[in-house]
C-alpha cells in the first residue's frame, strides 16, 4: 500500500468558501476544496497555504487547524492510502486564479449551501462543516479578522 499524505484549506471570505472545478481530458470531475501533497522537509501548515496559492491563486492565512480526512484510492501502482489535513483559512478578497497544469478550469466563492451542495466528495463535504462551524463560532464571539484567535 502506498502511504500518501496531502494539506489544504477550507478559505473564507466574507462568509463564501473557495472551490476549485477540476476537469481531466473533458471529463468531469468536480468541484473540490483545494489539497496538494507535502513536499520533503514542508511542515503541513506551510503545505496548505502552498497549496491553495498554487491552485487557486489565493493569498490565505491560516486560522486554525481543522482536522484530518483519510480516504483510499487505486492507481497503477497499487492502493494509496491517504491522510490529508486540513486548516480553516482566511483571504483578503475574493481573487481566485484555477491552476491549469493541475486541470483546475474554474474556481469560485461560494455560500455554504451552494458549495456543500457543489462538493464531489463526502470526506470533503464533512471537513467543510467542521470548519464552517468554527468560523461561525468565531463570527459570533467578535474573533473573525482577529488576532486574538491565533
Amino acid at each position: 500500500m502506498i502511504e500518501a499524505t496531502s494539506c489544504g484549506g477550507v478559505v473564507i471570505f466574507r462568509g463564501k468558501i473557495l472551490l476549485l472545478y477540476k476537469n481531466y481530458k473533458h471529463k468531469y470531475e468536480g468541484w473540490v476544496l483545494p489539497k496538494g501533497t507535502v513536499e520533503p522537509g514542508e511542515e503541513f501548515p506551510d503545505t496548505a497555504l502552498r497549496e491553495v496559492f498554487e491552485e487557486a491563486g489565493a493569498k490565505c492565512e491560516i486560522v486554525k487547524y481543522v482536522g484530518r480526512s483519510h480516504y483510499r484510492f487505486e492507481v497503477r501502482e497499487g492502493p494509496v492510502s491517504k491522510d490529508v489535513h486540513w486548516y480553516l483559512m482566511k483571504s483578503d478578497s475574493f481573487f481566485s486564479k484555477p491552476q491549469r497544469e493541475e486541470y483546475f478550469v474554474d474556481s469560485g466563492y461560494y455560500k455554504f449551501h451552494e458549495a456543500y451542495h457543489l462538493l464531489k466528495f463526502p470526506n470533503e463535504k464533512k471537513i467543510l462543516e467542521q470548519a464552517y462551524e468554527e468560523y461561525l463560532e468565531l463570527r459570533k464571539c467578535n474573533l473573525w479578522g482577529n488576532k486574538k484567535y491565533s
